[in-house]
Parts: C-alpha cells; structure tokens; sequence
C-alpha cells in the first residue's frame, strides 16, 4: 500500500493556514480521487481508495503538528507499511512561496512536525515534498506567521503549487521517487 500523509493542525482556526499546507494537498487528492477522509484511528483521519491500480491511503494526523511522527508511526504499525511507500507533503519557510522541493532525506531544519517524524520513525530518509511558504518580513514571530492565512495576492501561487503537489504524489505512485524528484523539482 502507497501513503501519503500530510502534515498540518486540525481544527477551523487552522484550515487555510500557512503551516496547513500539507493538509490542503491531502483535501485536494481527495477530492481528485474520490476518497473519503472518514477513518479516525492511528491519531489521525484517513481515507483509502485505489489509484492506478494501487491501494493509496491519504492521512491527515490529528495530533497537532509538533506530534505528527505519533500518528504516522501508529498508521505503519498498524497498516505494517513501509516506509519507503510513504510521501510526507509539509510547508517550509525556506522556500519561496508556490514553489515545491522534493527530497528523499534530510535534516528537519527547524520544522517541530518533521522533528517529530524523524524522532519515531528513526531516519531523516524518507520521501518528501516541501511546500513553500516563505519567510516573515523580519521582525515577525515565526509561530505567528506559520499561523496565519495567505495574503489574497499569494492565492494563486498557493493554488498552482497544490496543483503541482497532487501532481507530483499522483506521479510517484508509478515512478521512482528520483524520477519524481528530477521532473516536479523547479
């Protein structure tokens, strides 16, 4: 079974939030796949269904962002997946804003939700796209700025960079993830 999880914070004051990224990819593929997010266990909503001949499940933990590894390391105990067939989607500060990075490894570089991942799991190297954001204009609390929602004129980069994330995970369900990684990398 392929997994996808995508890292955000449940609850309506977080919905269209910056940190919620990977939450909005996850919503998206739903929708695309006709898969509902119905499922509550492992700390988390889930929803599966088959794409391109493959079980897929999509996962969005309910733990808060800080504890996502909890959820996600429940789900492959549970479901006893691999964790080479998983695809972490999250937000990250060091990208410009609608532009997507994809790695297969790598250090958490301040973000509590991949700490958190890398601490359960026990590696940096899993799949992963990371979604820019952007940095605060200086002077900005980094927490509240996470927090808050897109400015009107980032509508449509943040809405073509979803696109291109759902994209991208439908990809590397067929794919090598190097191959992923050399045709959605910009």
């Amino acid at each position: 079974m392929k997994w996808i999880v995508g890292l955000g914070n449940p609850g309506p004051a977080y919905e269209q939030t910056r940190h919620n990224v990977g939450f909005m990819v996850i919503d998206e593929l739903a929708k695309r796949w006709d898969i509902k997010l119905t499922q509550s266990k492992c700390k988390a909503l889930i929803g599966e269904g088959r794409m391109q001949g493959q079980k897929v499940a999509l996962i969005k933990p309910m733990t808060y962002m800080n504890l996502s590894g909890e959820s996600v390391r429940a789900f492959m105990d549970y479901y006893k997946t691999e964790l080479k067939d998983g695809l972490v989607v999250y937000d990250d500060l060091d990208t410009e804003i609608g532009k997507l990075r994809l790695r297969y490894q790598g250090s958490a570089g301040g973000h509590n939700g991949i700490k958190s991942l890398i601490q359960h799991l026990g590696t940096q190297s899993f799949h992963r796209i990371r979604m820019g954001i952007s940095r605060p204009e200086p002077g900005m609390d980094i927490s509240d700025y996470v927090l808050s929602k897109f400015a009107k004129a980032e509508r449509d980069k943040l809405e073509t960079m979803i696109g291109a994330a759902c994209d991208a995970a439908e990809y590397s369900l067929q794919a090598p993830f190097e191959e992923t990684m050399a045709r959605f990398n910009g």
